[in-house]
């Protein structure tokens, strides 16, 4: 049984959601950032982390590829073009989304406030609007890469909502139609109740 580091109201969430599609047992710690308990699984304190066995996996994303190749789910094979695009889509969210709004959120709430840069924000939201079209134009199907639903889908979504809970502008319309459309999943909503 694996166990999850980190809940539903963080990067962890993604894990939570990828391994209720995948049907999977596990178990969720719902721990804080830099708490005794995560640093046990990551020394810098980051969520979520994944334990496996006795080893611990850290990072949303790796742990995501992990679980797909492993259960051969939510993925392309390894090797394949298809699955060379997915990765450059992964990341293309993760550059382009997640690292926008992680950087609005260190500027609002984690950063000392005599750091924080509450202006910066502004031309962070008119990026996100930006970089969301852009992924917009690349949805091919009910799922960003066509019919068949990817790791690239739970991280999307995820961002997306973050988006939302962060009161950015909402985007495309036709990504705020896929968002609603993920959140609607079994898998998604079993996931927001651990």
């Amino acid at each position: 049984m694996y166990q999850v580091i980190g809940g539903v109201k963080s990067r962890g969430f993604r894990v939570i959601w990828a391994l209720e599609e995948m049907g999977l047992d596990f178990e969720v710690l719902d721990a804080k950032p830099h708490s005794p308990e995560v640093k046990t699984a990551n020394p810098l304190g980051k969520i979520p982390a994944l334990k496996v066995g006795e080893d611990y996996l850290t990072d949303s994303s790796a742990i995501l590829t992990f679980l797909a190749d492993k259960h051969d789910a939510l993925t392309y094979p390894a090797g394949t073009i298809e699955r060379a695009k997915q990765d450059a889509l992964l990341h293309q969210i993760l550059d382009e989304l997640d690292a926008v709004l992680w950087m609005a959120a260190r500027h609002s709430f984690i950063l000392p406030e005599e750091m924080r840069v509450p202006a910066v924000k502004d031309s962070l939201k008119q990026e996100y609007l930006r970089n969301a079209a852009r992924l917009a134009d690349r949805l091919e199907g009910p799922f960003v890469m066509g019919d068949k639903m990817t790791i690239s889908d739970i991280v999307l979504t995820h961002c997306l909502n973050w988006a939302h809970v962060a009161r950015f502008p909402a985007p495309d319309q036709r990504l705020v139609d896929y968002a609603k459309t993920m959140r609607s999943r079994d898998a998604f909503q079993r996931a927001l109740k651990r």
